[in-house]
């Protein structure tokens, strides 16, 4: 069984090779030289104004998250409605608790005032 897996593990080795030698080819033989012009941020050609670091709110970090989620859901709904009625009551079920469980989430966060911008 060991012995099927040798190609496999000659492969990782041989990219994992090829990868360090590009990397370090790179580091050696690429230009050093720094500028105050190769230093200063791109912005769409323009002369950037202000600094790049600005600060975001909270909030869209949990839009975000919720976006994920129904995101993932989706992805889930896709093969079960390839296949539901081959698959049965059971997954009907199943699917059903899974977004029982998600909508739960949802309606959580909408109490707690995730998704209100004041």
């Amino acid at each position: 069984m060991p012995a099927d897996f040798l190609p496999i593990l000659v492969l990782i080795i041989v990219a994992v090779g090829m990868s360090a030698i590009a990397i370090a080819l790179s580091a050696l033989l690429g230009p050093r030289k720094s500028t105050p012009t190769k230093l200063m941020p791109y912005e769409s050609g323009m002369v950037p104004v202000g600094d790049a670091r600005l600060r975001f709110s909270i909030r869209f970090l949990v839009v975000a998250i919720l976006f994920i989620l129904f995101d993932v859901e989706a992805i889930f709904f896709y093969p079960w409605a390839v296949y539901f009625r081959k698959l049965g009551l059971f997954a009907l079920i199943e699917i059903a608790v899974f977004v029982g469980i998600l909508f739960v989430g949802y309606f959580y966060a909408w109490r707690k005032g995730a998704l209100e911008w004041d």
